[in-house]
């Protein structure tokens, strides 16, 4: 197959662990014989043709008013317009036909569309090619990718986005295939109208940590009278959780610490650091890997507020035998099951986290059980191969299904 993937980043530019699985895939697909090559946003006007680690990586200089990979956040008047451009950016479509000419694609894979907008759907149908979505994340819904507004969830489309989400389902039936990172995001958008007649699939990620890059830990860690090590890794931001955490973590008389590993916007995290008021048990690790912040952690929280579309975090948590207290919220209850590797708070109800946080302070036996199953209960999810496999196979049935309807069509219509 001759396989084009376009994502708003690529490295070494990287918005999180789902741009470093969409790099796993893509290098494996490679190594299996498939042409492959990658359109990404980039910084700088024009078509940049890059490589990395031997794929070659397209960077399209984004047609907006700034480019959004920055710690730096835009003004309010900013972001409006940057999102009335991203409602439908026809410029960025050029880049498209562009590169598929080039490349003489075959199957064009879409991922993370901020920045390119729905407007390559239309340029890649225009060129006659099909099309799979990946979803990652609420873009389609919201013109913030969260569903999230005033610390709370948005159960349905505030009036702006869905001006600025208007006409999205519609253009959504030229796709092809779409395939959800989990079954919540998956179904939540297909309730939403979008992607009718599409095949579909559920394919959960291992990030960018497969079986063989997972570094298994050993059980009971703490000695008698060691602090536990509660952590959290992943992005700052309000969705995430990580407010509510510090003020559960800090509202309790835990025998306990907090590590906080991972980069947010720089107002945001000057905001965390104010809240955890110099705490001498609250740490803030800036970025880690997974492997080196849970070699030093008992228990990992995923507290998200919103609907959480990405359950990698937790997956590599698990991975590494360390439990997980997580908000039963998106795709989260889908990988922790409670009393099986972790245990579920709900946001609704503020203290359920802090309960669950005293519980494995108070019960280790009960944490040292689900620290035990923990790996187990993720392993199938760990098998790189595996998941290439289920994406290789989706991208042939989907070259399958659009040759069988474009011979259907030269039979039905005159020629």
């Amino acid at each position: 197959m001759n396989l084009l993937f376009i994502n708003s980043l690529y490295p070494p530019h990287n918005g999180g662990a789902a741009d470093l699985a969409l790099q796993l895939v893509i290098e494996r697909l490679q190594h299996r014989g498939h042409r492959v090559c990658v359109l990404a946003t980039g910084p700088t006007s024009g078509l940049h043709l890059d490589r990395v680690k031997g794929i070659k990586v397209y960077r399209a200089g984004l047609l907006n008013s700034y480019w959004h990979f920055s710690q730096q956040r835009p003004t309010a008047l900013a972001r409006l317009g940057w999102n009335l451009r991203d409602r439908y950016n026809a410029g960025m479509g050029s880049f498209v036909a562009q590169v598929a000419e080039i490349e003489q694609t075959e199957l064009v894979i879409c991922h993370n569309l901020a920045g390119w907008s729905v407007a390559v759907w239309d340029a890649v149908a225009r060129l006659g090619l099909p099309t799979v979505q990946v979803l990652h994340d609420m873009y389609l819904l919201c013109s913030s990718a969260s569903l999230f507004k005033n610390q709370q969830r948005c159960r349905r489309q505030c009036s702006l986005c869905r001006h600025l989400r208007d006409g999205h389902a519609e253009r959504s039936a030229q796709v092809d295939g779409v395939i959800g990172m989990n079954r919540f995001l998956l179904e939540r958008l297909r309730d939403d109208g979008f992607f009718k007649g599409a095949l579909s699939r559920v394919i959960y990620s291992t990030g960018a940590h497969g079986e063989d890059n997972v570094v298994r830990l050993p059980q009971g860690r703490l000695t008698d009278g060691e602090p536990l090590r509660f952590g959290y890794l992943g992005t700052l931001s309000e969705p995430k959780g990580v407010g509510w955490l510090i003020d559960q973590f800090q509202r309790l008389p835990l025998a306990a610490t907090l590590h906080i590993a991972g980069r947010g916007q720089a107002h945001y995290e000057r905001e965390l650091r104010r809240q955890a008021r110099d705490n001498p048990n609250i740490h803030f690790a800036g970025q880690q890997s997974a492997e080196s912040f849970y070699a030093h952690i008992d228990v990992a929280v995923v507290p998200s507020v919103w609907d959480e579309p990405q359950v990698v975090g937790a997956v590599h948590a698990c991975a590494q035998s360390v439990p997980v207290i997580a908000s039963q919220r998106g795709g989260l209850p889908e990988i922790i099951h409670e009393g099986e590797n972790g245990l579920l708070c709900e946001p609704d109800d503020a203290d359920s986290l802090g309960r669950a946080m005293q519980r494995l302070v108070d019960e280790p036996a009960l944490r040292q059980s689900l620290a035990s199953q923990a790996r187990a209960s993720v392993a199938p999810l760990l098998d790189v191969e595996r998941m290439v496999d289920s994406y290789q196979q989706f991208f042939l049935e989907v070259l399958l299904k659009r040759g069988v309807r474009q011979a259907i069509t030269s039979v039905a219509l005159p020629s």
